[in-house]
């Protein structure tokens, strides 16, 4: 079977409720053309992002009845710690309540004004918490990354001259850590190889330089190194994220992607003193370290999630779905990043939208559309979410790619609603002249994607289905 079948039973099910195109319309124009203001009761389909917004097993359920909501010392925390040593390896537990308090911990920790931050390439908190601290967050994955046709099989990969050289410019002593995303959200889901991370830490231990993951996929990384990679295709899950995580220092962590679980998050490394300090912060600013701003029943979801994650037939369901989506669209001539990635599907919105430039946020008009005309929600990753300004000149810098993400929630969808999201994008695109550009009319000083406001430059006209 090419597309494997759920792994899994529907117990409990949840109504949608159908819109139509004319409240859809209207719903838009109040959000400012902005899809994260829509309401979601509003949504048919919605791909927006797999964060936070997995379907939890009844094993997950069964443990939250079983929640120590005590504030000091709840037996769900030493559960959670002792399956993130198990998994994980490193010896400090520090649970949060989502991956972006625990960069915030680390990065305000450890990082000061005029420091550098090298990545394969931050995703858009990441990147915002190092500039938080005034200092730079480098993307420097491999050339391969920017070609959307690309089908290299691990585009995700530090690009370790350029990394060597970063060093040398900028001086040892100016790059606290660098850190490997897994997978590569803003290059299109896309894995780090084993060998690639064994190389990069072999150069960073030539100066000194701790490595740290943004591990909220590291599963599906994983699996993609079991598939593709030499020498892996017989090796358990659980063995190659052993093996991944033995050549970090530490790692930051959503659990919310790969813990399968609404909320939740940890930081865990190695450093005695870092750990301390950034305890000492988290108790001013989450709560007691053994809950971390979560309840004790959140501890339990994400300990059981985390063992979850790593089952075989899952990934490959889960890996599957994706794919699924992703080569339906590719058979019908879409342009998509390629080779398909592990957590959702990027359209190519530069070549989707040909006649719209990117000053005129091509990613955002798509998304704007693909909800007026179908329900479907997603997210634009592009001008809108990394295009800055140049200091010298004021002109925008456009990112090399701008693509709209199909992030696919897990557990959540059937393949009949994932046909249903092919068949939409592939009518769309019949008609995709009549879809125009947008201009920001208002864009908040940092994350400016949460809460822009837009206007359209031109009417949309509608699209039959």
């Amino acid at each position: 079977m090419k597309f494997p079948s759920e792994p899994f039973k529907i117990k409990v099910v949840e109504p949608i409720r159908r819109t139509t195109r004319e409240e859809r319309d209207r719903l838009l124009r109040d959000a400012g053309y902005n899809v994260f203001q829509v309401p979601a009761e509003s949504v048919y389909v919605d791909l927006l992002t797999d964060s936070g917004t997995s379907a939890m097993s009844d094993r997950q359920w069964a443990g939250m009845m079983m929640g120590d909501e005590s504030y000091a010392g709840s037996r769900n925390y030493y559960h959670l710690e002792e399956t993130v040593r198990s998994i994980f390896g490193y010896k400090h537990v520090i649970p949060t309540h989502q991956g972006r308090m625990a960069e915030n911990l680390l990065f305000s920790t450890i990082v000061k004004p005029g420091m550098c931050v090298p990545n394969n390439i931050h995703f858009d908190t990441t990147r915002a918490n190092v500039e938080h601290q005034h200092a730079e967050a480098l993307d420097l994955v491999i050339k391969n990354a920017y070609d959307p046709h690309c089908d290299f099989p691990f585009k995700g990969n530090m690009d370790l001259n350029r990394l060597e050289e970063t060093i040398h410019r900028v001086g040892r002593e100016r790059i606290p850590l660098a850190m490997i995303t897994i997978t590569n959200n803003s290059g299109g889901g896309q894995p780090v190889s084993m060998e690639n991370i064994r190389q990069t830490r072999a150069l960073l231990n030539r100066y000194g330089i701790p490595l740290f993951f943004d591990a909220c996929r590291f599963a599906e990384n994983c699996f993609f190194i079991k598939e593709r990679e030499p020498g892996y295709a017989n090796t358990p899950m659980l063995t190659i994220a052993r093996e991944l995580f033995s050549y970090g220092d530490g790692c930051t962590m959503s659990a919310k992607k790969d813990g399968l679980v609404n909320i939740g998050g940890f930081l865990s490394l190695n450093d005695d003193r870092w750990a301390q300090q950034i305890t000492n912060m988290l108790i001013l600013v989450e709560g007691f370290p053994t809950y971390g701003g979560l309840a004790g029943r959140d501890l339990e979801a994400m300990a059981q999630g985390l063992r979850e994650v790593l089952d075989e037939e899952y990934l490959r369901f889960r890996i599957g779905q994706v794919r699924y989506l992703g080569e339906l669209l590719d058979q019908a001539g879409i342009p998509i990043l390629k080779p398909i990635g592990g957590h959702a599907v990027y359209l190519n919105a530069r070549e989707f939208l040909p006649h719209i430039p990117q000053s005129k946020f091509p990613g955002q008009a798509l998304a704007v559309a693909l909800y007026r005309d179908y329900g479907i929600r997603a997210v634009e990753i592009g001008t809108l979410m990394f295009g800055k300004q140049d200091p010298a000149t004021g002109e925008t810098l456009h990112p090399e790619l701008e693509m709209v993400r199909l992030a696919i929630p897990r557990r959540v969808y059937t393949n009949m609603q994932v046909t249903y999201v092919a068949e939409s994008i592939i009518d769309l695109y019949q008609k995709r002249e009549l879809i125009h550009g947008l201009a920001l009319t208002y864009e908040a000083p940092i994350l400016r994607h949460f809460t822009a406001r837009f206007t359209e430059l031109q009417k949309s006209q509608p699209v039959t289905v």
